[in-house]
């Protein structure tokens, strides 16, 4: 019986160290891809910046549309010619639009709201780009891309298949949200690829 219990155990442990092994190989190697997704860094040479939206508990952004919101309003203040696109609609307990949350957020930056338009009825990164690029004029496919460091390349991977011509502005992620938002971003490029 010991013996028994003793070589169930071995396997147990050789399955689990088998799928701890597998599971780093899979983050390490569809990491590659989400690192390669904020290359080339945004210069100001878009005229036009997507910022793309996240959760909002009532009226107050998420610290991950906070963390985009500031990447936005950083990169504004830099190249103050830009123009910015704030992309996300209205979903459950969220009291107004991820647009108006960004929008108010920009404001509250310091960046002019004349330099803001806003796109409110989008609940995907599918649509945030679609709806996002009906505001961009006829001649513009050139834009620059704000969200979450762990979204860039799945988010430009869309763009690029809408002919948008695209550059990344990082937004980082926060430390509580690595694991989990990174776990499930690899699996949605997975499953994007295969689609």
């Amino acid at each position: 019986m010991k013996k028994a219990m003793k070589r169930i155990g071995g396997r147990f442990y050789k399955t689990g160290l088998g799928l701890l092994l597998l599971l780093a190989v899979f983050w390490f190697s569809i990491g590659w891809f989400v690192a390669k997704g904020e290359r080339p860094l945004a210069n100001g040479k878009h005229p036009y910046v997507i910022v793309l939206g996240a959760g909002v508990k009532g009226e107050t952004p998420s610290l991950i549309l906070s963390n985009r919101i500031e990447a936005a309003a950083r990169y504004g203040k830099q190249f103050p010619d830009t123009t910015f696109i704030l992309s996300g609609g209205q979903g459950d307990g969220e009291a107004i639009s991820e647009a108006e949350a960004m929008r108010r957020g920009m404001i509250q930056a310091g960046i002019s709201e004349e330099r803001l338009l806003l796109e409110d009825q989008s609940t995907s990164t599918t649509e945030n780009l679609t709806f996002s690029k009906r505001l961009l004029p006829a001649s513009e496919n050139r834009v620059s891309i704000v969200t979450s460091d762990f979204h860039l390349y799945r988010a430009r991977k869309e763009a690029a298949q809408m002919n948008l011509k695209t550059d990344a502005i990082p937004a980082a992620t926060p430390l509580s949200g690595v694991l989990r938002y990174g776990m499930r971003e690899r699996v949605a490029i997975v499953v994007k690829y295969f689609q």
